[in-house]
């Protein structure tokens, strides 16, 4: 299906959902690159979704689901088909008790403050990740020795073909940076965390001093997509790529960072084949050297 004649018949099957045609996805991701995205659609409601993800399954037409694009990376040709954002439309928030009842679309500094204003406990190594609920289920997020496993009670899932599903914690299959949701494609839309009640004043520093760290030891002022890879079993991904000589290594404007080996960073004008290259070199020579192989933490999507 064309792209012109796709957009007309998302149109007359869904009048009110909002899209954007030939959206260039470097302002949609924290890497800030990546080629166009055909069509971006911005489903506000889970009926909404449903029904959109219906018709794209009948009309056979590729499907991407992106939360806020804190961990993507989306190669220079953009992505053909569909991109669904659920990040801003899908951002409630309700405190029962001590669980907290939140949508896919919330971002995990939103939910910790929300967690440290009900005076709950449990959240703050979230407080500083730049990514959303939805993706930190699937990924199974985590900072500072704690990760969403340790807080997840239950998650409300859908497929691609529009069907819900609930799973228990003991459904989700939880491990080191991967769930049954990101291995299945199932898309989150809601999750219930359990928590602790805690002292309000104690929340709130030990959110701080993360953060301080979190300032301290990673390159916020560049564009990145956090971590870009994976822990190694028995290492440390930074250490490793530092150890290897890599540190602030370059391939046009992507760099390894000097204050951190463990991130790829973008120094302003960098490409989607630049980050890559370099990506490819840093897993080639801590291979040579160590014998261990890098594997990505970063989501790669699109064409070259």
């Amino acid at each position: 299906m064309q792209k012109a004649e796709l957009v007309d018949e998302i149109k007359k099957a869904i009048p009110k959902l909002c899209l954007s045609v030939d959206v260039p996805m470097k302002e949609h991701t924290s890497f800030r690159v990546g080629g166009p995205a055909d069509v971006m659609l911005f489903p506000t409601s889970r009926e909404e979704l449903q029904q959109l993800l219906r018709f794209l399954k009948e009309k056979q037409v590729p499907i991407y689901i992106m939360g806020n694009g804190s961990n993507l990376l989306v190669r220079d040709g953009g992505i053909r088909g569909a991109v669904v954002r659920l990040a801003d439309n899908f951002s409630n928030i309700s405190v029962e008790g001590t669980r907290i009842k939140a949508e896919a679309g919330v971002s995990l500094a939103k939910l910790a403050h929300t967690a440290w204003q009900a005076g709950l406990q449990g959240l703050e190594f979230a407080s500083g990740i730049p990514g959303t609920l939805g993706g930190a289920v699937a990924m199974n997020a985590g900072a500072y020795g704690r990760e969403m496993v340790d807080v997840l009670q239950s998650v409300t899932v859908c497929d691609l073909r529009g069907n819900l599903h609930h799973f228990a914690l003991d459904d989700l299959q939880l491990g080191y940076r991967t769930s049954r949701v990101r291995t299945e494609g199932y898309i989150t839309l809601e999750a219930l965390i359990q928590l602790e009640p805690g002292d309000g004043m104690a929340i709130r520093l030990e959110m701080d001093e993360l953060n301080r760290k979190r300032r301290e030891k990673q390159p916020l002022e560049f564009a990145s997509a956090g971590s870009t890879f994976k822990r190694p079993p028995g290492y440390y991904a930074g250490k490793l790529i530092d150890d290897a000589g890599l540190r602030g290594l370059r391939v046009g404007d992507a760099q390894v960072s000097c204050r951190h080996c463990g991130f790829v960073i973008n120094r302003g004008a960098a490409s989607a084949s630049e980050i890559l290259e370099l990506i490819a070199l840093i897993k080639e020579r801590v291979w040579d050297k160590f014998q261990v192989r890098l594997e990505l933490e970063v989501q790669v999507v699109g064409e070259d």
